[in-house]
């Protein structure tokens, strides 16, 4: 008798509780789930686990096989590029065997000159670095814990004190740390539950950090000055309104501390010198409903001026996509247009140096970068970054320096591993660092990635990637993984992935649908996938499923779908709008409850949500349209695709009973024999498990049941 016989589907007992709101009333029976620390829930969780496991107990071999590959597949010892700051080389490094990293440093060369002392050493693994300080060993912070997540990692100015916060539960409620780096000594100050970020001032006296509200929503900046108690610490904002997430930060110049409040559609900055920390916040542009903006620092012409991105209206028509303007740090509010509106074109930041600019947008579905000289007399000639790729993203990132001559450029595409340059803008000189090493022959000429596109059933162009391995692709419907998010604005760009060979290799074609909702297309792309014009994010993945089967890549019954968190609300629509589309549905922490959580006020993220799926409590219309696609409220009596869905038991933007009630209530209404089955992290958050060999094995198990769903289990 095989394992899957002896155990059991969990039935979830029925306790109808009734909810009414505008006239509807809807009979939850499977709300009690909620009671997280009721011993009958645990129970039920844990033996959905034992089910799920017996399920796929045939699949240990080929989980094993697959995170073998992976592991071959990485250098698993390695260190990062170096970033110069100060008078140090920060880095990291991995270890053979150990789940986590190590942050490190190393001294400059003190004789280097020009862009020789802006050139990174050439650290090689196994050769001792002279002057190697380890400033974090993150291995030495798990011990003991089963879940371990770093919050900020933070060094001061002068380089002595280190501030750090870590989460060993999973609810992303930070503690706090301070280390003096001359001592290597741990400070008596301690401060818990922080939301993990933290700003040093100029001098290193004092840092700034942030708490959250019972909602989990930041909400107030504290002033800590180094050797007081807590209880001392200053409050120096706090917002009321349940809507703003708020933050601080430090201009690249360091000149300036900056708290940022944001909500999905309304921002606010506030301003301060640095170097006077105990001195009052003031209002860069006071917030106006449905403006956003961002501020950087910037000397022009010898003059202190503030680049503002922002979306507000410009010669009577708002700028959808954000222009570029600067203005006099005295008087923000008397802006120059720099760069005006482009439909086709998304502004998306700006970054300041003392010499140039950096802006970062998105033209045909793909992130640009350009760099902007600044002269004596304002600005020079802009200049786009080409890579010649088809599919890629590219971005700046690792440049924390004001005065460098050298600019971190990463660059990825789906088949191309992460490759780190230094750009010169001074010369136009692209220098490559590192290239992530992917270890057993790899060669990116076996695969294929293009682009391609569908028709929505509005007429709208929905883009799609697509990569596979030329060789293990057979002629006629090909074994195909879908993914989607389409949410906040949050675009998937083209990324390399090291787990992602063991499916192509296998002849898996992985595809991305593009869908509205997400940033892919700029801001009008978001805006038609939220709100009142949410469906459109799941018909848009209706139709690039249905494009990709009519054009012959793939056929229903080798199709699966995949998404996460947001996404994983589109993989429960799909499988009640059109489940004969699909062979399987992969999704991990899903937000497939959303009507019951974005009603009650009290949970997580709610208020602020309800700019991107509207108030269903005051909006009648926005409470049934919600609820005509929530994939929990439309469960029928029907065959649905086999599903998978993982979630875990801390997460705190994704409770874990969204999941078990949708799966609970698919088990009890369905029809057919497709596989169903629940998985819960019981000592991990929204991200899932920490430590990488963890997450290895996370991958392992979802992917050995995609293959084995579309029936490439045994090869």
């Amino acid at each position: 008798m095989s394992v899957e016989s002896v155990v059991a589907a969990p039935i979830a007992k029925r306790v109808p509780e009734q909810r009414e709101h505008h006239g509807d009333v809807f009979i939850d029976e499977y709300e009690w789930l909620r009671e997280k620390d009721d011993p009958e829930v645990v129970a039920h969780l844990t033996a959905e686990n034992a089910y799920t496991e017996a399920q796929t107990a045939h699949q240990r071999g080929l989980r094993e096989k697959i995170f073998d590959e992976i592991k071959s597949r990485t250098l698993e010892t390695d260190l990062s590029v170096p970033t110069r700051i100060g008078d140090h080389w920060y880095y990291s490094r991995s270890f053979e065997g150990k789940q986590y990293g190590a942050s490190c440093r190393c001294p400059i060369d003190a004789n280097a000159e020009g862009i020789d002392a802006w050139t990174p050493p050439q650290l090689v693994v196994g050769t001792e670095i002279p002057g190697e300080e380890v400033l974090l060993d993150v291995n030495a912070l798990a011990e003991g814990h089963e879940f371990i997540s770093l919050g900020t990692v933070s060094v001061s100015r002068d380089g002595h004190l280190l501030a750090y916060s870590i989460d060993i539960v999973g609810d992303e409620r930070y503690t706090l740390k301070f280390k003096d780096l001359r001592t290597g000594e741990l400070l008596a100050d301690e401060i818990a539950g922080t939301a993990g970020g933290a700003t040093w001032s100029h001098d290193g006296t004092h840092v700034f950090y942030q708490t959250v509200n019972a909602a989990w929503r930041p909400d107030t900046v504290w002033r800590h000055r180094l050797g007081t108690e807590r209880d001392q610490d200053v409050k120096v904002f706090h917002e009321q309104d349940e809507r703003y997430w708020v933050g601080i930060s430090s201009t690249r110049s360091e000149k300036y501390l900056i708290i940022g409040l944001q909500s999905k559609i309304t921002s606010e900055l506030w301003l301060l010198e640095s170097d006077d920390p105990e001195g009052e916040f003031r209002v860069i542009l006071p917030r106006r409903e449905g403006v956003e903006y961002s501020v950087e620092h910037a000397e022009i012409g010898g003059e202190d001026r503030f680049l503002i991105l922002h979306n507000d209206v410009v010669d009577g028509v708002k700028a959808e996509n954000f222009v570029l303007c600067d203005a006099p740090v005295s008087d923000p509010s008397n802006m120059t247009l720099l760069i005006g509106h482009r439909d086709d074109v998304r502004l998306e930041d700006v970054d300041a140096f003392r010499d140039h600019l950096v802006l970062g947008y998105r033209r045909e579905a793909l992130p640009r970068v350009a760099v902007w000289p600044l002269t004596d007399t304002g600005y020079g000639e802009r200049r786009e970054l080409e890579f010649d790729l088809e599919l890629f993203s590219a971005g700046a990132g690792g440049n924390p320096e004001w005065e460098q001559p050298t600019l971190r450029i990463g660059l990825t595409s789906f088949l191309t591993p992460m490759r780190v340059y230094d750009y010169v803008p001074a010369t136009g000189a692209l220098l490559l660092r590192k290239e992530s090493p992917v270890l057993g022959g790899y060669d990116p000429e076996e695969y294929v990635q293009q682009r391609d596109w569908a028709v929505a059933a509005d007429g709208t162009r929905v883009p799609i990637s697509l990569v596979w391995k030329k060789d293990a692709v057979t002629d006629g419907p090909k074994p195909l993984l879908l993914y989607g998010y389409g949410s906040y604005e949050s675009p998937i760009d083209p990324y390399f992935s090291v787990p992602r060979l063991s499916l192509m290799d296998r002849g898996m074609v992985f595809a991305v649908a593009h869908v509205r909702g997400g940033g892919e297309m700029g801001r009008l792309w978001y805006e038609q996938g939220k709100t009142l014009s949410k469906k459109n994010t799941f018909t848009d993945f209706i139709a690039c499923a249905q494009h990709l089967i009519d054009s012959g890549v793939t056929a229903a019954d080798r199709m699966v779908a995949d998404g996460g968190s947001a996404g994983g609300l589109l993989m429960g629509a799909v499988a009640n709008m059109a489940p004969e589309l699909f062979k399987g549905i992969m999704t991990s922490v899903p937000f497939v409850d959303p009507l019951t959580s974005i009603l009650d006020p009290e949970l997580p993220l709610t208020v602020i949500e309800w700019d991107e799926w509207g108030n269903p409590l005051e909006d009648k219309d926005v409470y049934h349209y919600i609820k005509s696609y929530s994939p929990y409220e439309n469960v029928e009596a029907k065959d649905y695709p086999a599903i998978l869905a993982i979630t875990s038991l801390n997460d705190t933007r994704v409770l874990y009973v969204e999941p078990a009630k949708w799966v609970a209530k698919l088990r009890a209404t369905k029809t057919g024999d497709a596989q169903l089955l629940l998985k819960t992290e019981m000592s991990a958050g929204h991200g899932g498990v920490s430590g990488r060999y963890e997450k290895w094995k996370e991958i392992s198990f979802e992917f050995a049941w995609l293959l084995d769903t579309v029936g490439l289990g045994g090869e």
